[in-house]
């Protein structure tokens, strides 16, 4: 099973609602624990456990939004509501962020400078694999919203794109 498969099982999991999932393959054996209320997944694996960090998803987030939301979503909702004609390039994956192939190379976008579809925008490490994160828009970069070499969770935004 390779990462993508993981991922996607991640998403999967989150998205359907249901409290945990085990999955043996072989010398694999994979548990997902989420937490219903605040969205955690939590990863298991026998030949490499870890532990995820809290993975924000769309739906739960709109459902505490909608059930008066506790204070730690409130700041994320407010930027966004000011930010609307902003595209947020989110992380694929959990991971660590980095905005440089190495540490004496230049990053690979900074703050003004024009993209377009297929360029590469930063590297998330995931599980000792450094995954390119490409660009799905064409625009400008207006905000970078992670600090270099900081974890990632899931679907966290990491830049602001002006599409015009």
């Amino acid at each position: 099973m390779d990462i993508k498969e993981i991922q996607n099982l991640i998403k999967f999991v989150a998205k359907s609602g249901a409290s945990e999932v085990k999955l043996e393959m072989d010398d694999i054996k994979i548990t997902i624990r989420t937490g219903s209320e605040t969205g955690d997944v939590t990863y298991v694996s026998q030949a490499a456990p870890m532990q995820m960090a809290p993975a924000q998803q769309a739906v739960p987030m709109q459902q505490a939004a909608s059930a008066a939301a506790p204070a730690a979503p409130a700041p994320e909702a407010a930027p966004a509501a000011s930010n609307d004609k902003y595209i947020t390039v989110k992380s694929p994956i959990i991971g660590t962020f980095y905005r440089k192939a190495s540490p004496d190379k230049p990053a690979f976008v900074e703050v003004g400078d024009s993209i377009k579809e297929g360029d590469t925008l930063c590297i998330i490490e995931a599980m000792k694999l450094f995954n390119e994160i490409e660009s799905e828009v064409s625009g400008t970069i207006v905000k970078v919203l992670i600090d270099d070499s900081s974890p990632v969770e899931f679907d966290q935004p990491l830049f602001l794109v002006d599409p015009s």
